[in-house]
């Protein structure tokens, strides 16, 4: 019988395995062979620990994406900062989260879970909590920035998450930055709450 921190550190190990395996790989070309590989173990540890690549895949999802929204739950409640500087910061963190991979496996996931309920339902819960998020910031920003104008909370949420995954999405693409600068974009809108907070006081 495994102790629980070596079955702790094996589960770890696969799921770094399985994150580097689909970046070079994408899901479609991921094998659990190929993961077992990388973390010099056999297959059967996959199926031990996640029941099948599918399962593996998940897990590693789910693990990066917790580990992301307790970061930014930790952005929301720094109250001293002001509100334009949290958004910067969460611009920096889209940076931060490309070369992490988690973008990749995000997005990797939404196209396979199109045919897969399984994948699907994993992947909303996912994105209901960066809503959860959103909606946060937006309530923060009726509070600290006064009114959104015509826009609800629920508006600004869907409009940021909306840039958000369409910035991700064009830069795993390749897709110029100068002909489509969306990470420019978002990255000026801390600019206007910047303006908005100078004009308020």
């Amino acid at each position: 019988m495994k102790s629980t921190s070596t079955a702790s550190t094996a589960k770890s190990e696969l799921l770094e395995a399985a994150r580097q395996t689909l970046m070079l790989e994408g899901y479609s070309g991921l094998s659990t062979r190929r993961v077992a590989e990388a973390a010099n173990t056999q297959m059967s540890q996959i199926q031990y620990h996640f029941g099948s690549k599918e399962g593996l895949i998940l897990a590693l999802f789910a693990d990066m994406n917790e580990t992301l929204l307790h970061r930014q739950d930790r952005l929301l409640e720094q109250e001293r900062m002001s509100f334009s500087d949290r958004w910067e910061i969460a611009c920096d963190y889209l940076e931060e989260d490309i070369l992490s991979g988690y973008v990749r496996v995000l997005q990797e996931l939404m196209a396979a879970g199109w045919s897969n309920p399984r994948i699907r339902k994993v992947v909303v819960e996912g994105l209901n909590g960066w809503q959860d998020v959103l909606r946060r910031f937006g309530r923060q920003a009726e509070v600290e920035l006064g009114s959104l104008g015509p826009f609800t909370v629920d508006d600004f949420a869907a409009l940021a998450a909306s840039a958000f995954l369409g910035a991700e999405s064009m830069g795993l693409l390749g897709i110029d930055a100068k002909a489509v600068p969306i990470k420019t974009s978002l990255r000026k809108v801390s600019e206007l709450f910047r303006m908005i907070e100078n004009q308020s006081g």
